[in-house]
């Protein structure tokens, strides 16, 4: 009995950490986190008790719908999976979790966090982060990605929807503002992930997958990152210039800005898979400390 009972455990933490992964934490805390700016933002200094339960509620619901779309998207891809090295490892794409059990895991997840954002946040808030849902699970996902190489331009809208998101969980309305920082992370999103797909062409061509670098070639596709880096230098001046920041983040959106596209310069005329991976990984963190500059900017000067 003392040689055995402890198996039961391990094999129980194992499982879980499966889900746990399927859930993609990586993504989810980006999303997570512009979302959360978003309700800071909508909050005018230091929100009160009751301001922070509601963003607490509203962290954890969206994070739970959040993980739910991203284990729906491995339960979809889960054949795509196992053909790319990058994703091979995933639980679904190895066949050690069902698709049924997916896919109940996938529904308590939606489930439940729909359920807190109604509850302890706002209807609003709840559609609009299980429309997001339905943006990236289904429509992405199902439709959009294996059909066209502009999945990632025309996909983008649902992921670009975390700073709308928190803002509605705090105003309980839309205005102006957080479709500001949708557009952001909209136009974001093409360059950060044709950036991963230039060095990763070969899992996607393999997958059967029409990226931009499969379908339209390497050349087109290192010029096209160019082009929005370009573009998205100009949208991020777009809260400075709606007096929705000062200073601080006019500077830190250039800085920032200005190294994304020295990137997608040297990745224009130089290329190569190392350039490629460093630019991919640039962009993670640029738009961290980018809406980590709106942050302080808002709480130091605003």
């Amino acid at each position: 009995m003392a040689t055995t009972s402890p198996a039961a455990p391990v094999a129980f933490s194992a499982r879980w950490q499966q889900f746990y992964q399927l859930t993609k934490p990586r993504v989810v805390q980006l999303i997570v986190f512009c979302a959360a700016i978003g309700m800071a933002l909508a909050v005018p200094g230091l929100p009160n008790g009751a301001e922070a339960l509601t963003m607490l509620y509203a962290v954890v619901g969206i994070w739970l719908v959040a993980g739910a779309a991203a284990a729906f998207n491995c339960l979809i891809e889960d054949g795509i999976d196992a053909r790319m090295k990058r994703t091979a490892w995933r639980a679904t794409a190895k066949g050690d979790l069902s698709r049924s059990h997916t896919l109940l895991f996938s529904a308590l997840l939606c489930g439940a966090g729909m359920a807190l954002l109604a509850w302890g946040v706002n209807v609003l808030t709840m559609w609009l982060t299980f429309a997001t849902f339905v943006g990236y699970a289904v429509i992405y996902t199902v439709v959009l990605k294996p059909m066209t190489p502009q999945n990632i331009v025309i996909g983008g809208a649902s992921g670009a929807m975390p700073p709308v998101l928190g803002w509605a969980a705090m105003r309980g309305e839309l205005g102006p503002e957080p479709w500001m920082l949708c557009l952001i992370i909209f136009v974001w999103t093409p360059p950060h992930f044709w950036a991963l797909a230039l060095y990763r062409v070969e899992d996607y061509a393999k997958a059967g997958l029409p990226m931009l670098p499969v379908t339209h070639g390497n050349d087109y596709t290192r010029l096209q990152i160019l082009l929005y880096t370009f573009v998205l230098l100009a949208a991020t001046l777009l809260p400075f210039l709606a007096g929705m920041s000062s200073w601080l983040y006019l500077a830190s959106a250039l800085v920032l800005g200005g190294i994304f596209c020295a990137y997608g310069w040297q990745l224009w005329r130089d290329y190569s898979d190392a350039l490629a991976r460093r630019t991919f990984w640039y962009s993670i963190w640029y738009l961290a400390l980018l809406f980590a500059a709106l942050l302080l900017d808002h709480y130091l000067l605003g």
